[in-house]
């Protein structure tokens, strides 16, 4: 029976903990990030509390409460739309586009040669010279946002030069088609 007794206690001071511990879920916006935070109830009291005690004002200097004394929380405002190249392109000037990958050469003085040879057969479209991979140097060809933006050039170059292909690369927005 004293057994009895001993379960019977230790097992209704567990219930008693599960019942009396309540997770409050928050859910809070930081710089229009959505957090969710579970906490106890006892713990969302105190932050609550804490809270209330902050000084909250904006980068103005105006009051994040009415004149009747609610809080207002501050707006945050999120782009409902998609962003424009343009305006891309002020925030960083160079972005990863699509180049025309024209020829992989193994010296400086090959790749001047092909970079000639492709200004004289497209004299429209800027060539640069990669030597990144050095000894080896890449031959690229035009500046694109977009792999669709560059079928067209990438069509006719593949005409002359049969081991042309298209690779993402960094571009600068001024140059790009």
């Amino acid at each position: 029976m004293k057994s009895f007794k001993q379960l019977f206690l230790f097992f209704g001071f567990f219930a008693s903990v599960l019942i009396t511990a309540q997770q409050v879920v928050k859910v809070d916006t930081i710089s229009g990030n959505t957090v969710k935070i579970s906490m106890d109830q006892k713990i969302s009291d105190m932050l609550e509390s804490v809270e209330g005690k902050c000084s909250r004002t904006t980068k103005s200097g105006d009051s994040d409460y009415s004149n009747n004394g609610t809080y207002i929380p501050p707006r945050i405002n999120l782009p409902d739309r998609a962003i424009s190249t343009a305006e891309a392109c002020r925030k960083n000037p160079r972005i990863l586009g699509t180049k025309i990958l024209v020829n992989t050469v193994k010296s400086n003085e090959e790749a001047n040669q092909v970079a000639l040879y492709f200004r004289s057969k497209f004299p429209m479209l800027k060539v640069t010279k990669d030597a990144s991979l050095r000894p080896n140097y890449k031959i690229m060809a035009g500046s694109y946002f977009t792999k669709e933006s560059a079928l067209a050039d990438y069509n006719s170059v593949r005409r002359v030069f049969k081991e042309a292909r298209l690779v993402s690369y960094q571009i600068f927005c001024v140059e790009a088609k």
